[in-house]
């Protein structure tokens, strides 16, 4: 047999062939890879922010707090800006 039809791996197995359907598939499966890359970049790259905000701790509301621990401001301007946060 010179062209081994029906034993192995043939030119049509896989999406080997060149079909119309062959190219929607493969297009479709490129489509899933590139959605899931992208979503697993959002999620890390949203966790990574969030983590480092936390860890910096600079929101105003902790400056407000960090002002009046240091006496610069009094109780009814921290009470004041707070409230101004909330």
């Amino acid at each position: 047999m010179m062209w081994n039809y029906g034993y192995g791996y043939g030119p049509m197995m896989w999406g080997g062939g060149y079909g119309p359907l062959d190219w929607i598939f493969s297009i479709f499966w490129l489509v899933v890879l590139v959605l899931i890359v992208v979503g697993l970049v959002r999620l890390l790259r949203g966790r990574r922010g969030m983590h480092w905000q936390h860890m910096m701790g600079n929101s105003a509301l902790d400056i407000l707090r960090e002002r009046y621990a240091k006496g610069e401001i009094d109780r009814a301007e921290f009470e004041e800006k707070k409230k101004d946060l909330s």
